[in-house]
């Protein structure tokens, strides 16, 4: 059975849209865990625009599964990982300018070495979110890493039959790469209630990590059921 992790980021979205204190993302954290979640993920973005450092600190205290924190590789945010200890983080890659995460990291393997040892020495499990492309997938074997989410934001974005075979077909051959190297398999970003369905049938993914079609389902049928249902459709 597919793990779901639940991105949180949006319920922030809405609070800081006038800088309240509603909607609590803790609530919704709780929410998703009672119905189904198997993790809750939240991005803690360099510019704070929705997941802000006391989310996390709080978040990591009531987490009864796993907290996943989405970070980009820098000196002040693998400071905040290292206090906060998730047992998760998944490195992304991060512009200021950008509405959400538009493809997969660029590694640098001296840069990132040092950085995930840090990590990996205090416990926290690394992944990192890559395109579906093989030689990033030898890279991050390189670094050994335990996890690799594959971004399926182009295959959420196909439209005819034959663009999304193609990127299913990527998928997959990323999905073996990642599996034969002995990493988990993820897989995130564009994920929804309709596209679902395809990526479960190739029966490899292990772990989904999907926030916006969730949060967006439940402004109509409440938090509690677009988790369970989302969950019953990876399963």
């Amino acid at each position: 059975m597919s793990l779901l992790g639940v991105n949180i980021d949006h319920i922030a979205t809405i609070r800081q849209a006038r800088m309240g204190m509603e909607p609590e993302p803790l609530h919704a954290a709780l929410i998703a865990e009672q119905n189904g979640a198997d993790q809750i993920t939240v991005h803690l973005r360099e510019d704070r625009r929705h997941i802000q450092l006391r989310d996390v600190k709080m978040l990591r205290s009531i987490v009864a599964t796993k907290l996943n924190l989405e970070m980009a590789v820098t000196t002040e945010l693998i400071a905040i990982a290292k206090s906060v200890k998730p047992d998760t983080v998944t490195l992304v890659p991060e512009k200021r300018e950008e509405i959400t995460t538009e493809g997969g990291l660029i590694i640098n393997l001296k840069n990132f070495e040092d950085k995930i040892k840090e990590l990996m020495e205090e416990g926290i499990e690394v992944s990192l979110f890559l395109d579906p492309d093989i030689e990033k997938i030898k890279l991050a074997e390189k670094l050994k890493v335990p996890a690799v989410e594959i971004h399926t934001g182009c295959y959420a974005n196909a439209v005819s039959e034959k663009d999304i075979a193609n990127q299913l077909s990527r998928i997959y051959n990323a999905a073996k790469a990642i599996k034969s190297a002995g990493m988990r398999v993820v897989a995130g970003h564009g994920i929804n209630y309709h596209n679902v369905f395809k990526l479960r049938d190739l029966k490899i993914i292990e772990e989904y990590n999907i926030g916006h079609s969730i949060i967006s389902r439940a402004v109509f049928t409440g938090l509690a059921e677009a988790v369970a249902t989302m969950k019953r459709m990876i399963s």
